[in-house]
């Protein structure tokens, strides 16, 4: 009868061997899967609500809907906007001119490109 030690060593073998023969397996799958080449567009168009109720008191986040649906309508994506609560004042214009959002372009012109590409706001 073999001794535990014996069995304990040979079932981390045998575990190493598994674990060793599985991730080339998968690593060669991988290869074959992944495409060669530019990265291609997505196949599927998406229908995307953005809704945010940040308003003034925080520029960033208030932004925040307005900089990532110009983003996804460039990436070909179907983009809406819903604004509610305080967000709902960032479509005066006294209030959009003196949005600055840290790191991102002022909110004025964020507005102007949502609506030169036709993105529908609702508020």
């Amino acid at each position: 009868m073999p001794s535990r030690r014996t069995f304990l060593e040979k079932s981390s073998q045998l575990c190493v061997g598994v674990i060793a023969t599985s991730t080339v397996a998968a690593s060669s799958s991988e290869a074959e899967t992944q495409p060669q080449g530019p990265a291609q567009a997505p196949k599927k168009k998406l229908k995307i609500m953005m809704k945010s109720a940040w308003g003034s008191d925080d520029p960033t986040r208030a932004a925040f809907p307005f900089a990532h649906g110009l983003a996804l309508a460039e990436a070909g994506h179907e983009v809406q906007i819903f604004l509610t609560s305080e967000a709902t004042y960032l479509m005066r214009k006294a209030t959009a001119d003196a949005i600055m959002p840290v790191g991102w372009p002022p909110l004025s012109e964020m507005r102007e490109k949502v609506v030169a590409r036709r993105i529908p706001v609702f508020s």
